[in-house]
């Protein structure tokens, strides 16, 4: 008989959400690469990545942007358009 494999199984891979006007959500936990090359881990289950830029805990979210008003994204010229199925994959 042999001996039981002892390796944990592989970690899923990651999933990052895209938001309408706000932030990458990406479950956790997650080491952030930041571009200075310091490594920024969170524990949470789902971390609020900024994408505004406009935070104060940059690059995590604290929901500074429901106070600016941008355009959504499908009426930005060249922006494309996902389908609320969340499949990526873009109309056309």
């Amino acid at each position: 008989m042999s001996a039981p494999d002892a390796s944990p199984p592989p970690p899923p891979p990651p999933r990052i959400r895209l938001t309408d006007r706000g932030p990458l959500l990406v479950d956790g936990p997650v080491d952030l690469l930041l571009p200075d090359g310091t490594v920024l881990h969170c524990d949470r289950p789902v971390v609020a990545v900024c994408t505004c830029r406009r935070s104060r805990r940059y690059p995590l979210c604290d929901t500074s942007h429901r106070g600016h008003r941008r355009p959504a994204p499908a009426s930005a010229p060249g922006a494309p358009s996902f389908p609320p199925d969340g499949s990526g994959q873009t109309p056309g």
